[in-house]
């Protein structure tokens, strides 16, 4: 009798049934020093704007009964195809006048996961990620090797011009001289691209939020139908990052960790703060091992354990019941949500 029962309990009759409901999609484009004051309305309804059409391409795809992963990839692209974010077209230059590209991504049912780091010529970097997750037994590759990969799996490359934004380029000028003021740093500035676009100036680039500080990471967390989480993050790393530096968004566990038992999470702040703090597998920790609930557990990490040892930034947390919360210690997150319904909500400010 009990052999019996454990057969039928094993077949696909017992397998938990499609539930539209449960589709929830998060995301969250940055945080940092962004506040009203420094934020005119021409800017802020760019960023909604694109956030929007971020929060609906992943929600379209949910709705018609895609997975979770195919939610975050086509999120995540739309977010690297904006030259507001940094990620992808709008990514910061490295102080040697280059655009270093990071991506990961988790599959939450099967705890599969794939990154790339350093990659100048991939477009949208959270495939990369993917490809690798699906297509290698490695879960994270980098610079040259990373963009070879890419290539031999049929994704679009890109002359490195592609990446260059006039805005970005001149944060790293103002980097650099702010950096030979506070530092009597003697080294020269990098030349200006050969190739930078004729358009680079576009009406787009002009509105960047450039006031303050900002960690322009982007990422999204997906719940779909079927019980399935996923996450995804990508970025441009920081303005004038030296020696080929890697930040938190490509390490699974640091600014991305996906399990359906726990939470899917993506991360945006001070990279090497969140990669000693183990932040997100830290949130997901803490429900497993406490008991916390996803609000719970990501305020505990982001507005006690971050803000102690001095890292600044927030998170992006989806539990598998649709529980999710976006918590962050700096003046601003760009973060949004949609629910099963198709409500939305876009939010900036702290208060």
């Amino acid at each position: 009798m009990k052999k019996w029962l454990l057969l039928l309990m094993s077949t696909p009759a017992f397998a938990q049934s499609p539930d539209p409901s449960k589709i929830t999609l998060v995301i969250h484009g940055g945080a940092g020093t962004i506040t009203r004051q420094n934020m005119t309305a021409e800017k802020e309804k760019a960023y909604r704007q694109v956030l929007e059409q971020a929060l609906q391409t992943g929600y379209t795809i949910l709705k018609k009964g895609g997975t979770s992963l195919d939610a975050v990839e086509a999120t995540v692209h739309v977010m690297e195809d904006s030259p507001l974010f940094n990620a992808g077209k709008g990514a910061v230059f490295t102080h040697e006048g280059k655009n270093e590209l990071d991506a990961a991504i988790m599959d939450g049912k099967t705890l599969k996961a794939g990154a790339v780091a350093g990659v100048t010529t991939v477009r949208n970097p959270i495939s990369a990620a993917r490809a690798v997750m699906e297509k290698s037994e490695h879960v994270l590759l980098i610079g040259k090797g990373a963009e070879t990969f890419a290539k031999d799996k049929g994704l679009t490359i890109v002359d490195p011009s592609y990446f260059y934004t006039e805005n970005r380029w001149q944060g790293l000028q103002k980097a650099i001289k702010e950096e030979k003021v506070k530092l009597d740093h003697t080294e020269e500035a990098p030349k200006k691209p050969a190739k930078a676009p004729k358009n680079a100036s576009s009406r787009a680039e002009e509105l960047i939020f450039t006031e303050g500080k900002k960690f322009g990471t982007v990422g999204c967390v997906a719940l779909d139908q079927y019980g399935n989480l996923a996450a995804g993050t990508s970025t441009g790393g920081m303005t004038n990052k030296r020696y080929g530096r890697v930040g938190d968004a490509p390490i699974i566990g640091a600014g991305t960790y996906a399990d359906n038992t726990t939470c899917a999470i993506s991360a945006t702040g001070h990279g090497e703060y969140f990669i000693r703090s183990v932040v997100a597998y830290d949130i997901a920790a803490l429900m497993h091992y406490k008991g916390l609930s996803v609000q719970e557990a990501a305020k505990e990490v982001v507005n006690q354990k971050l803000v102690e040892r001095g890292g600044e930034g927030g998170v992006i947390a989806l539990d598998a019941k649709g529980n999710f919360a976006m918590p962050f210690n700096s003046e601003g997150m760009y973060r949004g949500y949609i629910k099963s319904d198709g409500s939305l909500q876009i939010e900036i400010y702290k208060d």
